[in-house]
């Protein structure tokens, strides 16, 4: 499982606009590289995230290979209720994690 770092503010009023912030610990080969055995390595990139609240999408961002390693990705959210909200990444090679985190709105 990979390490993730997820920044959600600890309250919002109702109608705010938030930043979400989220990093995940992930090499994105892009499968162009050379080892130095002469052996090609293998294409492993983040091809997808997707952040839903309580089931609903609110956010979802397609990845390429020219993205960095540890992929880092800020987006605005206004928000109207409180609520659970999960993260999915979705990767070559059968690659998923999903976090999760609260979201309280007075």
């Amino acid at each position: 499982m990979a390490r993730t770092l997820i920044t959600v503010p600890q309250d919002a009023k109702r109608g705010d606009v938030i930043e979400i912030r989220v990093l995940i610990a992930h090499p994105m080969e892009t499968g162009y590289r050379v080892a130095s055995d002469g052996k090609q390595v293998p294409r492993d990139i983040l091809r997808r995230f997707t952040c839903r609240l309580d089931g609903e999408v609110v956010f979802a961002a397609a990845l390429f290979p020219a993205i960095s390693s540890n992929p880092y990705l800020a987006f605005p959210l206004r928000v109207e209720r409180s609520g659970t909200l999960s993260f999915a990444w979705e990767g070559d090679g059968g690659f998923m994690q999903t976090e999760t985190a609260t979201l309280n709105v007075a």
